[in-house]
């Protein structure tokens, strides 16, 4: 649990270590220790595998998702539906090719999780169409 704290993670118990461990041997047990065993030729096989775990549903998944495709270049781009609708919102292309195409392969995780921050914050979409371009 110390280390979660070190990582900057506020909101965690036992439990969550205990989830974590259980997951590390879990992917030890199945993929001995690498994650890059996982399939991940698109990212619909990649979330798939990402849900048998246990305690790993849809929204994990595709963190796992968006996250990895910086490392992992055959995913990109990965962008789900939820980033896709921040993007709308803030009126860029709202196709996952042409939102890649803005960006540097390795910051594509940093455009997806701003985009998730946009379709999550009508606030925050405000405050960026006031601000100078």
């Amino acid at each position: 649990m110390a280390a979660l704290g070190r990582a900057g993670y506020r909101r965690y118990d036992e439990r969550t270590a205990t989830r974590l461990h259980d997951l590390a041997e879990a992917v030890r047990e199945a993929y001995g220790d690498d994650l890059r065993r996982l399939p991940h030729g698109d990212g619909q096989e990649l979330e798939q595998a990402l849900r048998r775990f246990t305690g790993i549903g849809p929204v994990g998944a595709a963190i796992f998702c968006r996250e990895v495709q910086g490392v992992w270049p055959g995913l990109a781009p990965y962008l789900d539906d939820t980033a896709i609708e921040g993007a709308r919102r803030l009126g860029l292309p709202a196709s996952a090719d042409e939102l890649a195409a803005l960006v540097a392969p390795a910051d594509l995780p940093r455009l997806a999780a701003g985009c998730i921050r946009a379709a999550r914050s009508t606030a925050l979409v405000e405050e960026l169409s006031r601000s100078p371009r």
